[in-house]
């Protein structure tokens, strides 16, 4: 871990990450490709130390409400953030200066803010999006080795349910020869539709790879899973996108299954929600403390 400070926080479209790096050891990470320019070892966390003090200059000087975002190159839950609390302090300054908050995490430590997300949904909104890949718990625990299992993850969706606060679900990825099964995909729906999501993010049966996250998937899977390393090259070579034989059978059950059960699966429906603010009428809000 070592600190930086940064000169700015939100991007152009108010998303923001307070960590660079993860420790949560999944194969595929998309975020160790070389395009993302991180100059230090990806596990050597990278720490934001002035985030809280930008985000709050800028969420004062914000002429529009909107939503803010977290999560998208980096889970925010991390183990460091027990100590740190910068996603504690920036939900905080959301729910203090009237604010949208969304984000994206694997870890059923989103728990722990339980508190203020229920806050900033009484008087904004607040969506938990939580990435499932995996039904079986031994193959999660390979592929996804330091961070919640699948099971423990439905289980804070449903907690999540129980509580009001929205939940969108990322089906992404779904490893060619590894987990693209339709009882895979069968298992993950069921938890979904048990669990009440709002909606289902899914791009397709398959996964991404390019320099330097390509690299580190190939050395898993020698690791993990002797042999398949070659059977991926001699499928798709070099190629970005690696869909999975399955895929048109796989995304027919999908769409299927989500329309019956009346889960949102447009990608574009759900994105424009996500990036909608919502001001709520209500009553007079208590006070509220990061540390309660």
């Amino acid at each position: 871990m070592h600190y930086v400070k940064v000169k700015g926080i939100l991007s152009s479209k108010n998303g923001m990450n307070l960590y660079r790096g993860c420790l949560h050891g999944c194969i595929y990470c998309d975020s160790r490709s070389k395009c993302y320019c991180m100059n230090h070892d990806f596990e050597d966390i990278e720490v934001k130390e002035n985030a809280i003090e930008l985000l709050e200059n800028t969420l004062k000087r914000k002429r529009k409400k909107c939503m803010i975002a977290i999560g998208s190159m980096s889970d925010p839950y991390i183990p460091l953030e027990n100590n740190i609390q910068h996603v504690r302090k920036a939900l905080f300054l959301a729910y203090q200066y009237g604010f949208g908050f969304t984000l994206i995490t694997k870890s059923n430590r989103v728990l722990r803010d339980l508190d203020i997300l229920k806050k900033i949904n009484q008087k904004s909104k607040v969506v938990v999006q939580m990435t499932l890949t995996t039904y079986d718990e031994l193959l999660c625990k390979k592929i996804e080795p330091n961070v919640s299992t699948t099971r423990e993850r439905f289980e804070v969706l449903k907690i999540l349910h129980e509580a009001n606060i929205p939940t969108i679900v990322w089906l992404s990825p779904i490893l060619p020869f590894i987990n693209d099964t339709k009882e895979n995909l069968q298992g993950i729906l069921n938890y979904c539709i048990e669990a009440k999501v709002k909606g289902i993010i899914c791009f397709g049966m398959g996964v991404t790879l390019r320099k330097g996250n390509r690299e580190y998937f190939y050395q898993q899977l020698d690791r993990l899973f002797p042999n398949l390393k070659d059977k991926y090259i001699q499928t798709y070579r070099n190629s970005y996108v690696l869909n999975s034989p399955n895929n048109k059978e796989l995304m027919y059950l999908f769409h299927q299954t989500c329309k019956q059960n009346g889960i949102w699966h447009d990608n574009e429906q759900i994105f424009q929600y996500l990036n909608t603010f919502e001001e709520k009428k209500s009553k007079q809000f208590e006070q509220l403390s990061i540390f309660d």
